[in-house]
């Protein structure tokens, strides 16, 4: 569909296609380059690691009062029963809910990512921008996101701009 899309895209645009530019920029590496999107990450990934050991000492909690209540169910009466049950499923319950909140799709870990991430994307993309302007290109295309591109031409690769731009060699 992609392709479809694109080549329909190519015939129309043919006419006008000569007199516009094109760039591209490579995400990933301007990232990589961004000292301040490093320490990002790693923020992000401890605090991903510490919410993610919280929730998995809640699972081991379950699933050892679990273990216990299956060696000892012969010996408990059904109210001694049905109140170990209801533990078990408050315990799995409460992991659950602590792993949606963290990392759920409006988790903490996606506000925190997008308090950190937020401010980077708005100056490459500013910068982005400014080099557009400045040198009159029509469209930016990433190559790190976009798997249908196959090749092209390091000359419209911007990405190094991009980081002079932002102040990073």
């Amino acid at each position: 569909m992609k392709k479809l899309l694109f080549t329909m895209l190519i015939l129309l645009g043919s006419t006008s296609a000569w007199s516009q530019k094109f760039a591209l920029v490579d995400m990933d590496y301007i990232l990589k380059n961004i000292p301040a999107y490093e320490r990002a990450s790693e923020q992000l990934n401890q605090v991903s690691k510490k919410w993610q050991a919280e929730i998995d000492a809640l699972v081991s909690e379950a699933q050892t009062q679990y273990k216990n209540y299956q060696s000892e169910a012969v010996f408990l009466s059904e109210e001694q029963k049905a109140k170990r049950e209801e533990a078990i499923v408050e315990k799995e319950k409460e992991a659950a809910e602590l792993k949606k909140k963290y990392f759920g799709p409006e988790g903490e870990l996606f506000k925190k990512r997008e308090s950190l991430m937020a401010p980077i994307q708005e100056e490459i993309y500013t910068a982005v921008k400014d080099i557009c302007d400045q040198k009159g290109y029509s469209l930016v295309l990433d190559r790190a996101s976009d798997a249908g591109i196959i090749f092209a031409s390091p000359k419209i690769d911007i990405s190094n701009e991009v980081l002079t731009k932002l102040g990073y060699n």
